[in-house]
Formats: C-alpha cells, sequence, structure tokens
C-alpha cells in the first residue's frame, strides 16, 4: 500500500507542472494586452504603459517570469490580482464556499436520482421504463450546460417566477458569513426560514443545471454494473435459494454495483469544476467558475495561472482519495 501510494504522490509534480506551463502559455498568447486594459484611454501614454508593465513584473522575458511564478509558488506565494491587487490565495478562499456549495448539492441531486433511475432501469431491462431512463439520461447527457441553464430560467425564473434569475441570496437579508455556505449561514443567522428558503431557491436552478450530466452518467453507470451482477453466479445461487427479490437486489447486487459507481462518482469533481465555470457565469453565482471567467475576460496572468493550478490540485487530489479506497476495496488495484 505504501508503494502505491508513493508512486500516486510522486505522479503528482509532472501533471502540475505540465498544467502550470500550459496554463502560462496558452493565456499569453489570447490576444489582449493586461496593462492596456488596465489603463483604457491612459494607456497612449508609453512612459506610464512602460511603468505599469515594470511594476507588473510584465517587461522580463518569458522563461524568467515562469521562473519567478514557479519559485513563488513553491514558497506558498499565489501571487496577486493584477486588476483587484488582493492575493489570489484571499480571492480563492472567498468564492471557493459558493461553488463547493453548488457543486456538493449537485452531485447530491446526481446520486439521489441517478442510483435509484438506474437501478431500476437494470430490472426492468429492455422494458419501457427502461428504454424511458437510458433516453433521458442520453438526453441529458447530450444537452449543453449554457442552454439547459437558460431553458431553465426561461421556464422557472421568466414564466413561472418561482425562482430568483442570478445571486445567492435576496438583497433583502443580510447575512454575516460565517461558513460561506450560504444554506448553512442563513439558518444560523437569525433571520428565520424565510431567508434558508430563499438560499434555497437561488440554488435551485444552478444545481440542477450543474448536476443533470452526473445524474444522465451514474444512472447509466449504475445500470451497466446492476446488470453485470445480476448475471453473477452467485445471484442465481441466492435466487435459488428462495431468497426474496428485494434482498437479492438491495443487499447482494447493489453492494457490489456500486464499487465502479463509487469510483465515477468521485472521478466526477473535474466535470463538477468545469461544468462550475459555465453554471456560475449563467446564473452570476460569486464562485470559482465566474471568477476564472472575469480574470480570463481581464488577463489577470496571476489569478488565470494560480486558479488553474489550484484546481488542477484539487482534482488530482479527488482522484488519487478514489484510487486509495479503490485500492482498499479491491487490492488488485494496488499493483498498478
Amino acid at each position: 500500500m505504501i508503494k502505491f501510494l508513493a508512486k500516486k504522490f510522486f505522479g503528482l509534480f509532472p501533471t502540475l507542472i505540465g498544467v502550470s506551463i500550459l496554463s502560462f502559455v496558452l493565456i499569453r498568447l489570447a490576444p489582449g494586452d493586461p496593462v492596456m486594459l488596465m489603463l483604457g484611454e491612459r494607456g497612449a501614454d508609453p512612459v506610464v504603459y512602460e511603468q505599469m508593465k515594470k511594476n507588473l513584473g510584465l517587461d522580463k522575458p518569458l522563461f524568467i517570469q515562469y521562473a519567478i511564478f514557479i519559485k513563488n509558488i513553491s514558497m506558498g506565494d499565489l501571487g496577486k490580482s493584477i486588476v483587484s491587487r488582493r492575493t489570489v490565495k484571499e480571492e480563492f478562499f472567498d468564492r471557493f464556499p459558493a461553488t463547493f456549495e453548488l457543486g456538493f448539492v449537485a452531485l447530491l441531486i446526481a446520486i439521489i436520482f441517478g442510483i435509484p433511475l438506474g437501478i431500476i432501469a437494470a430490472i426492468k431491462k429492455n422494458g419501457p421504463i427502461d428504454l424511458m431512463v437510458m433516453g433521458v439520461s442520453l438526453a441529458g447527457y447530450s444537452m449543453p450546460i449554457f442552454w439547459w441553464g437558460l431553458i431553465l430560467i426561461l421556464i422557472f425564473s421568466v414564466t413561472l417566477g418561482i425562482t430568483p434569475v442570478a445571486g445567492r441570496l435576496s438583497i433583502m437579508y443580510d447575512i454575516d458569513p460565517i461558513t460561506g455556505l450560504m444554506l448553512i449561514d442563513t439558518w444560523l443567522s437569525g433571520e428565520g426560514l424565510e431567508a434558508f428558503i430563499d438560499a434555497v431557491k437561488h440554488l435551485m436552478l444552478p444545481a440542477i443545471a450543474m448536476g443533470t450530466i452526473p445524474l444522465a452518467i451514474i444512472a447509466r453507470m449504475t445500470r451497466s454494473a446492476m446488470l453485470e451482477v445480476l448475471s453473477e453466479d452467485y445471484m442465481r445461487t441466492a435466487k435459488a435459494k428462495g431468497i426474496s427479490p428485494k434482498k437479492i437486489i438491495y443487499v447482494h447486487g447493489l453492494r457490489n454495483a456500486l464499487i465502479p459507481v463509487v469510483t465515477v462518482i468521485g472521478l466526477m469533481f473535474g466535470s463538477i469544476m468545469t461544468g462550475a465555470i459555465l453554471t456560475e457565469t449563467i446564473f452570476s453565482w460569486p464562485g470559482i467558475g465566474k471568477w476564472m471567467v472575469s480574470a480570463v475576460a481581464a488577463r489577470d496572468y496571476p489569478v488565470i495561472q494560480s486558479g488553474i493550478l489550484i484546481i488542477a490540485f484539487m482534482i488530482i487530489m479527488i482522484n488519487m482519495l478514489v484510487d486509495l479506497v479503490y485500492a482498499v476495496i479491491n487490492p488488485k488495484m494496488r499493483g498498478q
């Protein structure tokens, strides 16, 4: 097990270095000058322009800028935003709770609905219910998030007026950010149940939009895993012994079928972060995704470079945790 963990851990560094190089180079290949964007009309003054460029360290050759970036990262310094002049670390942790809350609820919706739908589809294999569940799953997986989010807004916000269009909470509520998680903070604030319900309404549409694709994947994976388990000899033996069908499916079958499903759920963290970029932009959700989009628009190099590196690190660590859990469940994985 120690050898397995060491191999996974040391494989982390080449990946992070590759991500840092790609993010550093690609953002500089994109058109646009951060100094010109900051100065606006004053950018016409060459003296002011060169002085600002020097202050930001953008006058140095690219390889020196990258070396400084790596040196600072190794010392825990993620840099300062060119736009806000706040540290990237502060800005990231200010916005992370919003993205975490949205991603957690989206994944929870996907699990709560995806696993039962997959089980039902497997039990009713090739029947109308199976075809309907798989058809809906395929449609959910195929729908672009930006299109699906706009459709949800059009139906539930514009037409029916049930949910708000954007944000995390109505302006009538003044909530102190105790944890940064609005569902918890509204509950602890003393504003009453109304504030909590308002936070739920704001969270509902973006969570559904983000959770649709993971829901479809979980449903299809659960169905495939259940069909494979139901065809095993020990399942037929249990049936021959007269064990009730519910016990065969939910005790003997589901327990083994969930192993690959749990692995897929853990690996979905990356897709959740990707979905956050589109979802938060559509619903004006003040999280990491919207923050990164704004940074790209402003050519805020430190935010983009360090933000991508942090997200990559989190995804890699989640994947390592999934591998560890899977290695505990399945010892054959330890040699890989």
